[in-house]
């Protein structure tokens, strides 16, 4: 046993590889280059397994992939007792790494075998493609989902607050409204009255002269029909106001139906009057009309007031913070020019037409200080928005485009630094059922 262990290291029996070749130094040098540069890149590529395997810990083959390096790496020994054995004749050894070669190669081959059909069973690069497709549709369709249900649950409860205040309302008005005119006539009966009074009789006692110069009698005939006048003026307003939240609310519709878009227009304008008045050192927003001649749209009538409740609350919220948000913009843009900041006339320019046989298009467009083409991106994207935080929701617009969709048209944003901001809507006449 030891005089085996002494040939196995040893190289007293056998004559160096090198005489094959009979030392001739170009093909010596050959086999010296060729098999270490093999050898080389047989040891590199378990580093880069190992590496591999470090980084993927979720990969389901580890272990082939390391028993496979091992492979490699006996494979690359034997190439380098192929350089040590052309000077160094211990072929027992270099015989004995050839055997760990060849049995770490016959169990890897067995080892493969029944990873082969889990292996044929991993999905592809495209099957991966589309499943990732896939996916991300439907965690679009779940994003949509969710802020449609946020906005109905939303919409459903302003709607039902704003019918119920409306009708609470409308009774007290309509009492006040149709007795102002009972009021009117009897107080025009009593001057009557006391003006008769007052020819027919000039000698009045001293007392009642006296109070007639108190009370100034002659004021209050002038002024009282006047107070009565500006009380029917402000009971007519606030029916018009709560018919407008009646429309607006549209809550005992269900369904399409032809609507009035200049109605739904103009009853959220009204809803928004107070928006649009001055407040601090914000000067009037004033509204600019253009509508033209529509004709009635089949459409759902209360969603829609809900598009132009939240693309004029966003042009209105713009007008407000012009100032700041075009000088901000201006220093972003790197402009130079002594470009005007201050917005001390901002509009809201409002234009309808009929685009074709069945389409209109409403324009909503406001001179505030516009959106950089990033924003303008992102603008009906779920969730996003520009308002400090715990000012919006950033569903507004993308409901309003959902909406828009529905109804078979387009919700378009132009828009650019300082130019001002303009939603284009274009929906047909008739629709199809959805």
């Amino acid at each position: 046993m030891l005089e085996f262990l002494q040939n196995f290291f040893t190289d007293s029996s056998f004559i160096p590889h090198g005489h094959c070749y009979l030392w001739k130094p170009s093909l010596v040098w050959l086999n010296i280059i060729s098999d270490s540069l093999i050898a080389l890149v047989y040891y590199s590529i378990p580093i880069i397994l190992i590496y591999f395997v470090h980084k993927r810990k979720d990969f389901p083959f580890k272990w082939i992939l390391l028993l496979f390096g091992a492979f490699i790496v006996s494979c690359g020994t034997t190439h380098v007792m192929d350089v040590w054995t052309l000077w160094h004749p211990t072929y027992w050894l270099s015989t004995f790494i050839k055997v760990i070669t060849a049995i770490i190669s016959l169990y890897t081959a067995i080892a493969l075998l029944p990873i082969i059909p889990q292996a044929l069973a991993l999905p592809s690069p495209a099957q991966l493609e589309a499943a990732n497709c896939q996916l991300r549709l439907t965690l679009k369709e779940l994003e949509n989902t969710q802020t449609q249900l946020i906005q109905t649950e939303k919409m459903s409860s302003l709607g039902q607050l704003v019918a119920g205040i409306a009708h609470e309302i409308n009774n007290p008005v309509n009492f006040i409204d149709g007795n102002i005119v009972i009021v009117n006539e009897y107080s025009r009966n009593f001057f009557n009255l006391i003006t008769l009074y007052q020819e027919c009789d000039c000698h009045l006692v001293s007392e009642v002269q006296t109070f007639i110069k108190e009370i100034d009698l002659d004021f209050i005939k002038e002024d009282f029909p006047k107070i009565l006048s500006s009380m029917k003026t402000g009971a007519e307003r606030i029916s018009n106001l709560v018919l407008s939240l009646r429309n607006f609310s549209r809550l005992d519709e269900v369904g399409k139906k032809a609507a009035d878009l200049h109605e739904g227009l103009d009853s959220t304008l009204l809803i928004l009057q107070n928006r649009l008045e001055a407040e601090g050192n914000h000067p009037d927003i004033q509204v600019i009309k253009e509508y033209g001649n529509l004709p009635k749209v089949e459409c759902y009538p209360g969603q829609l007031n809900q598009v132009f409740m939240n693309i004029l609350n966003n042009s209105i919220d713009t007008l407000k913070e012009s100032i700041i948000g075009c000088h901000l913009l201006v220093v972003n843009a790197k402009t130079t020019s002594n470009q005007q900041l201050t917005n001390n006339n901002p509009q809201i320019r409002i234009c309808t037409e009929v685009l074709d046989s069945n389409q209109v298009i409403i324009r909503i467009a406001d001179n505030g200080c516009g959106m950089t083409e990033e924003v303008k991106q992102k603008v009906f994207d779920p969730f996003f928005t520009t308002k400090p935080v715990g000012s919006g929701t950033g569903l507004g617009m993308s409901i309003s485009y959902q909406i828009i969709n529905k109804h078979g048209g387009q919700l378009k944003c132009i828009s650019a630094p300082l130019q001002g901001t303009e939603f284009i809507i274009q929906i047909p006449i008739r629709i199809k059922s959805v």
